[in-house]
């Protein structure tokens, strides 16, 4: 019942004209905001700059995990509606341009939840959301306010509908941050000027130490007052009544507490309100608002937002039940949310050094969880939108050039790095994309960066690695994890540079490559970490997760099958084929407590050992194709897709992660998943919907079709390619590029 009322409240609100033909019409936002997800509902487009959303709370940075994107779907009251989220993320950051429209009594604290009118938050009720690709809607309980969201590129738009008879007035409040802490903000400025344009800018140390977030808006009718308060001394300045000139220092505020509130008088219309972003100044805010945001027509720019995502989301048609059309098109949603546009209109960012910089020919995009979305998320972008693809690789390598220490990036945002997770997943990314056929991009400067990366000694030990071939445990954390995951972001440079002809640097990384077996212990059959000295470190548990262990975010259990670049050799490692099947299913098999990890908060979804809900885990299902047992990985795809997916609130059994979580579904969904990427290849599993089309920018039609497609015949029986049976469980990129049907015949027992 719960999944019926997500998709029957998803069809309230429609404006006539606005009933979605598209795909858009399949999305539901509202899967991963309760739970672990740490999606967004709010309103955003394609790969856009601004995600406007609601806020249910930006506690502090010890209590903020599950409120990762600012909204928790349990939660009862909003604090009000904030212009940058991330989906997904595990840590976070943004919630920047808090506003709040209020009728009646103005009050400057957000006040507690569990107290009504303690504060400018408001109570709101599901059942009053609209929440749909590009537009959020809520009646704010409290005020008698019915709220309204959409968004464009760099453009976020609000429309506030007001009760009869009371003040209306739009609190800004730059002082909360999602994960706050006491004195995150370090700096900020508002300013009015003689149009009524509102701009400001913050400074925060968050976990992008000093960045910097410029702002503009601008109403569709004068102010009739307006405060602005910088709360940390208490003192307000109170500006002119009514439009018209006055003194710039009345309508300027300096501090780390600001907050204003603008007053419009008793309205017999809804107000409306547009905001635009920059990270480079109030200035270029504003040209992004006069480029962008031309007009005050609020369902025109709600039709242009869901005709984005109606446009994005056809480069696939799937046939299927309705609940499994909402869960497709929602991953493919949540897979075209970042990385995000991190460029003002006149073509300025701010990189990784702090300046400003200008993009030549390409937009920047930033917000780069490469950790996670190497993995699936950024191959489905390669297959799908290789035009994007290539915008996406020239970012990284301008950042790298902005970069003080001349490194590509590791988990950055709105340009700037945060230094989370391990490895150099850049380079995956951009190795990827080359070997598939992406251009538009210069391969040699793109191999001197991956290089470049790989080889600044002071990240991650990697001093140790290139001299001992591992990360030693005693000199860096997490160093088994570390070994194996430089081993394999080696061997994706050595495929790049064989690509592009540079066999010297090829066979150097090819060497590197190998370096997976410096963490292999034959005795104890797990991944472990060495000390300096070469020995492995006693005493050992496999269970161990977390930091302080071998491992980064899993344990010997998942990380023993990270070696992605050379399956092969860890079959044989592992004493052969029926070993390995025996060990991966002993993975999933086990009894397992998920209280074991509950120190552990990234560890989720399990399945035994496998923990679907964490990137480590992903590719291991599809090992078993490579074991001659590929009925299998049918078999674990199947016990995957029907425990760890649902469409409902809670349907994500860990954090989206930018859309890896997602971008894995909609791969798994349509039968094969890049295990390795940096290679061409896809391991095939068994399709979860019957008829999938692929209309990849630049590339033919290819169609997948698997018949009977139900719970009866979970089994594949055969596989052919145009009609050519495929003697192994594996399809080319190029395979797909050319066109044509995959088609599955699928049957009810396994093909041994």
């Amino acid at each position: 019942m719960a999944r019926l009322s997500c998709l029957l409240v998803l069809g309230l609100g429609l404006l006539p004209g606005l009933a979605a033909a598209g795909h858009a019409a399949d999305v539901d936002p509202r899967i991963g905001t309760g739970g672990d997800g740490h999606t967004f509902p709010g309103a955003t487009v394609p790969f856009g700059m601004i995600q406007l959303s609601p806020d249910t709370a930006m506690p502090d940075f010890k209590h903020a995990y599950k409120w990762a994107a600012g909204y928790q779907y349990g939660d009862d009251s909003i604090l009000g509606f904030s212009h940058t989220h991330f989906s997904g993320s595990g840590h976070s950051d943004l919630g920047d341009v808090l506003v709040m429209p209020i009728a009646g009594e103005v009050k400057l604290e957000p006040g507690d939840p569990k107290v009504p009118g303690s504060g400018y938050r408001s109570r709101f009720d599901h059942a009053s959301e609209v929440v749909q690709a590009g537009y959020y809607a809520v009646t704010l309980a409290d005020y008698g306010i019915r709220a309204e969201l959409t968004a464009g590129r760099r453009i976020g738009w609000h429309r506030y509908t007001f009760p009869k008879g009371k003040g209306a007035h739009l609190l800004l409040d730059l002082r909360p941050s999602i994960y706050d802490y006491p004195g995150k903000v370090l700096w900020s400025h508002l300013q009015i000027a003689d149009d009524g344009t509102v701009t400001g800018c913050r400074t925060t140390r968050g976990w992008a130490p000093g960045r910097q977030l410029c702002f503009a808006m601008r109403f569709d009718r004068p102010m009739v007052s307006r405060t602005l308060y910088d709360r940390e001394t208490d003192v307000a300045y109170k500006g002119f009544k009514g439009p018209g000139n006055q003194p710039a220092d009345h309508d300027a505020q300096n501090g780390r507490a600001l907050v204003g509130v603008f007053d419009f008088g008793t309205l017999t219309r809804p107000l409306q309100v547009k905001v635009a972003i920059s990270t480079v100044s109030a200035a270029n805010a504003v040209a992004n608002l006069d480029t962008d945001g031309q007009g005050w027509d609020f369902d025109a720019r709600r039709a242009q937002a869901q005709a984005a995502w109606d446009k994005a989301l056809a480069v696939i048609d799937v046939d299927a039940s309705a609940p499994v059309r909402t869960q497709f098109y929602t991953a493919l949603y949540h897979a075209m949310l970042s990385p995000t546009l991190s460029m003002d209109a006149n073509g300025e960012y701010r990189g990784p050094d702090h300046a400003v910089h200008r993009a030549e020919g390409f937009d920047f995009y930033s917000t780069w969880s490469l950790w996670d979305v190497y993995r699936a998320q950024q191959p489905l972008m390669v297959l799908l939108r290789p035009d994007l693809s290539t915008d996406f690789v020239r970012s990284l390598i301008a950042a790298r050039e902005a970069s003080p220490f001349g490194i590509l990036p590791v988990w950055a945002y709105q340009g700037l790095e945060t230094w989370c997770m391990i490895g150099y997943h850049a380079v995956p990314v951009i190795a990827d994309a080359y070997v598939k056929g992406v251009r538009g991009f210069d391969a040699g400067k793109a191999l001197d960066a991956m290089v470049a990366s790989a080889t600044y000694a002071p990240y991650g030990d990697l001093a140790d690695y290139m001299k001992l071939g591992y990360v030693p445990i005693d000199r860096e954390p997490e160093g088994a994890s570390k070994t194996l995951e430089y081993a394999y972001d080696d061997w994706t440079i050595a495929q790049m540079a064989r690509a592009i002809g540079r066999e010297d640097v090829a066979a150097t990384f090819a060497r590197r490559a190998g370096n997976w077996r410096n963490a292999w212990d034959a005795k104890t059959g797990f991944m472990r970490a060495r000390l300096a000295d070469g020995s492995f470190r006693e005493p050992f548990d496999p269970s161990a997760a977390g930091y302080g262990s071998d491992y980064t975010e899993g344990n010997a259990f998942q990380y023993s099958w990270y070696v992605p670049q050379d399956v092969p050799g860890l079959i044989q490692a592992m004493g052969g084929e029926a070993t390995f099947v025996q060990r991966l299913d002993a993975v999933f098999d086990a009894k397992v407590d998920p209280a074991h990890f509950k120190h552990v908060e990234d560890i989720t979804g399990l399945i035994g050992w496998y923990a679907h809900g964490n990137e480590p885990s992903h590719h291991i299902a599809y090992l078993y194709d490579y074991a001659g047992a590929p009925w299998k990985t049918q078999a674990r795809l199947k016990q995957i897709m029907d425990s760890q997916y649902a469409a409902r609130p809670d349907g994500l059994a860990g954090n989206d992660d930018l859309g890896q979580m997602s971008a894995w579904y909609v791969f798994t969904a349509l039968g094969f998943y890049p295990v390795a990427p940096g290679s061409d290849r896809y391991a095939l599993g068994r399709p979860f919907v019957a008829r999938a089309t692929l209309h990849p920018a630049g590339g033919k039609a290819f169609t997948v079709t698997a018949a009977p497609l139900d719970d009866a015949h979970p089994y594949v029986g055969e596989v052919t390619l145009n009609g050519q049976p495929l003697p192994q469980p594996f399809l080319r990129h190029a395979q797909i590029l050319a066109g044509g049907e995959l088609h599955f015949r699928m049957q009810a027992t396994p093909s041994h």
